[in-house]
C-alpha cells in the first residue's frame, strides 16, 4: 500500500468518520483512481471506524506541517 497526496486528495471529502467498506464505496462512486480503491482494500477490515485520512495514512500532512503564517492571509 502506498499513498501520495494526489491519491489521498480523492478521500478528503469522504464520509468521515467511516469504515473501510464505506470509504471503498465512496471511492468507487466518486470515480477515484483504482490505486485508491486498492489501497483501501489492503487495510485489514476489523470494523474499525476511521475519523480522517491521518488514521489511514499516519504521514498525511497536516496544516501545521506547512511553514506559513496564517495571519498573513
Amino acid at each position: 500500500m502506498y499513498w501520495t497526496l494526489e491519491l489521498a486528495h480523492h478521500l478528503e471529502d469522504g464520509p468521515w468518520p467511516a469504515t473501510r467498506d464505506e470509504l471503498i464505496d465512496y471511492a468507487i462512486r466518486s470515480g477515484a483512481p483504482l490505486e485508491v480503491i486498492e489501497n483501501l482494500q489492503t487495510i485489514e477490515d476489523e470494523g474499525e471506524v476511521y475519523d480522517n485520512m491521518v488514521d489511514i495514512w499516519p504521514d498525511y500532512p497536516r496544516t501545521d506541517d506547512f511553514l506559513f503564517n496564517e495571519d498573513e492571509y
